[in-house]
């Protein structure tokens, strides 16, 4: 089968389409012959070994994918051959077939395309962990989304209104702004881009507190660097700062501002999660299904790539460049 490798740490341009052996399925495993393989941050981090995990190389990049299972392994159960299925993969995805544990297996509605299912299990499982377990998110919070137009918060500003909170989204241009407003957003901020001195740090946190003047309850940081210090300077008393991702840097955060505020910093860490408690991330990615089926929710894939091309669709978020969600077609 082909598969999109990496033989060597760099960029998207090291990357190589290469004749590999179909997988083997184990026990607990299925086989899914691979149709979409969306892209998402850590796809540009682990080709470059900055990710918390260093697989052995070589390997492919690719966290999520959709498609059809063609083999089922020992003690699989509640699956068949034929289901049209999402899963999450951790690596490995940008390949024409992988072999994955059943707990990471979700059947897909017949109405749900193979790109827009892709383009669910990671990031809206991310943002519903987030809000739910870690940011106890209830109707009527102010929630502020750093990086609201990208993959995994663009999910913690629908799901947010899902939820019943005020959502600030804040991004780094109009266009991403308005397609925030788009999905439901009820205010934007548009930062600069960082590096920032002392005064540009104080007036972004002065435009955060502008869109909330009594402060957040929940902060959803996936931005890091030197936009999380002013975030955190808005967030109001008691409120929740969830630590999600660090494409701008891994931020530094003066702790005095904790205690001022009596607030709480939160490490979201939805891979981990879903291994240690696969019960109760099912339960999340069935409400999932739920409110993507009541119109809470749509998984928004702006642009899609061939398998060729898929170094092009890493190499725009590396840029970030990408706007919702990017997706690979692996096959028709």
């Amino acid at each position: 089968m082909k598969a999109l490798m990496s033989t060597k740490v760099g960029g998207p341009d090291t990357l190589e389409m290469i004749e590999v052996d179909d997988p083997k399925v184990g026990k607990g495993q299925v086989v899914i012959d691979v149709k979409a393989c969306s892209i998402n941050y850590p796809d540009v981090l682990i080709i470059q070994d900055l990710y918390q995990f260093k697989p052995e190389r070589p390997f492919a990049p690719g966290g999520e994918v959709s498609g059809v299972v063609s083999e089922l392994g020992e003690g699989v159960t509640g699956l068949k051959v034929g289901d049209r299925v999402a899963s999450t993969t951790g690596h490995g995805g940008l390949v024409e077939k992988v072999a994955v544990d059943q707990n990471a297996v979700f059947k897909i509605p017949d109405s749900v395309s193979h790109d827009d299912a892709s383009a669910l299990i990671l990031t809206y499982g991310t943002s519903i962990h987030a809000l739910v377990d870690r940011g106890h998110i209830k109707e009527g919070d102010d929630l502020l989304v750093l990086g609201a137009s990208g993959g995994v918060g663009i999910a913690a500003v629908e799901l947010g209104k899902a939820f019943g909170a005020r959502v600030v989204a804040a991004v780094s241009s109009e266009e991403k702004a308005a397609f925030c407003r788009e999905a439901g957003a009820d205010e934007t901020v548009v930062y600069e881009r960082a590096p920032f001195d002392k005064d540009q740090s104080k007036a972004l946190a002065n435009q955060f507190k502008a869109a909330a003047p009594g402060g957040y309850d929940v902060i959803y940081d996936a931005v890091g660097g030197d936009y999380s210090e002013p975030a955190v300077r808005s967030i109001g008393w008691e409120g929740r700062f969830l630590v999600v991702g660090f494409p701008a840097g891994i931020a530094k955060l003066p702790l005095n501002l904790t205690l001022l505020k009596s607030c709480d910093v939160a490490g979201v860490f939805w891979g981990a999660f879903a291994a240690r408690d696969p019960k109760a991330n099912r339960a999340h990615i069935n409400r999932l299904f739920k409110l993507w089926d009541q119109g809470m929710i749509q998984p928004r894939v702006s642009e899609t790539f061939a398998f060729e091309d898929a170094g092009q669709a890493i190499q725009k978020m590396a840029d970030r460049g990408a706007i919702g969600k990017l997706v690979v077609k692996v096959a028709d």
